[in-house]
């Protein structure tokens, strides 16, 4: 009987491990972030802080982040996103948090800031996202990257910049894109938007997981103006938020998940822990069984 017993003590650890799933349960320890200079512009050196899990996978899918702050202020070191980050590194994947230039310290990004500039601003923006990632799939054996599985992410700023990226190509880097090899397998938005819908095609519809607010003052949930500034103000940009964005992801047959949230303002850009298990089983769902998602979850 004791014998019995002690097999089946043994036993049930290996059992409990083998009912968990890579990149949805936490199944690793996360090594000490590494952090690495991917470009230096205008005599700033930009970073990545790279996570990574212990005895994984050796070629592993990496979600490539960038913060917020409006383009003027944040960090790759912000708690919520280093939370995130360790939280993600745990199931399986690698996990990147970027710097990028802040264009726009101690400077408006508001409705006195030309249109003119703002469309600058994302676009610099989205090309140190994309040099980030160049940088990371150029050294994919060091980090032990996959590169066919790039999950992009950002929040507020930094969604603006990665959505317009994969979606707005051709309004951000022309049409001779140094970056059109580049393949991304998802992209997470906290409360993003790009300049126009109308550009988003089939080449670009990646499938999408969006969080945003109805009432948020800042980055449109819909199509409105930036800031919803006055057409007589310098700063008048018509931006299309999440909901546009998925409406045209459904009409191209895309998987998205979309949590609207309704009378929420622009704090829907912070980290959504609590939908963490929505998120990660929306990617293990999409990126890895290739499954199927149209979907709008209203809160």
């Amino acid at each position: 009987m004791k014998s019995k017993l002690s097999v089946f003590l043994f036993l049930l650890p290996l059992q409990m491990l083998l009912a968990q799933e890579v990149y949805v349960d936490s199944l690793y320890k996360v090594k000490e972030p590494i952090t690495k200079t991917y470009a230096e512009k205008d005599g700033e050196k930009l970073i990545v802080d790279l996570y990574q899990p212990e005895n994984s996978e050796k070629k592993r899918p990496t979600i490539v982040f960038m913060h917020g702050g409006g383009f003027s202020g944040g960090s790759p070191k912000n708690p919520q996103e280093v939370r995130f980050t360790k939280t993600a590194a745990a199931k399986g994947y690698n996990v990147a948090l970027i710097s990028y230039r802040l264009t726009r310290k101690n400077k408006s990004f508001g409705c006195d800031f030309a249109a003119e500039g703002k469309i600058k601003t994302f676009q610099m923006a989205a090309e140190d996202y994309m040099d980030a990632v160049k940088y990371l799939i150029d050294h994919a054996s060091e980090f032990s990257i996959d590169e066919n599985k790039i999950i992009a992410g950002g929040s507020s700023a930094g969604a603006e910049a990665v959505l317009n990226a994969i979606y707005n190509p051709q309004l951000m880097f022309g049409t001779e894109n140094p970056y059109k090899d580049i393949q991304f397998s998802a992209v997470i938005s906290l409360a993003g938007a790009i300049v126009d819908v109308r550009y988003l095609n089939k080449e670009q519809a990646i499938p999408g997981l969006f969080f945003h607010g109805t009432a948020d003052q800042l980055v449109p949930y819909a199509t409105a103006p930036h800031h919803y500034c006055e057409p007589s103000e310098p700063g008048y940009i018509i931006l299309d938020g999440a909901e546009t964005i998925t409406e045209k992801l459904q009409k191209l047959n895309t998987s998205y998940l979309f949590f609207s949230f309704d009378g929420a303002g622009h704090e829907i850009s912070g980290m959504p822990f609590q939908y963490f298990p929505q998120l990660f089983g929306f990617l293990k769902n999409v990126v890895f069984q290739n499954m199927k998602i149209q979907e709008t979850v209203y809160e």
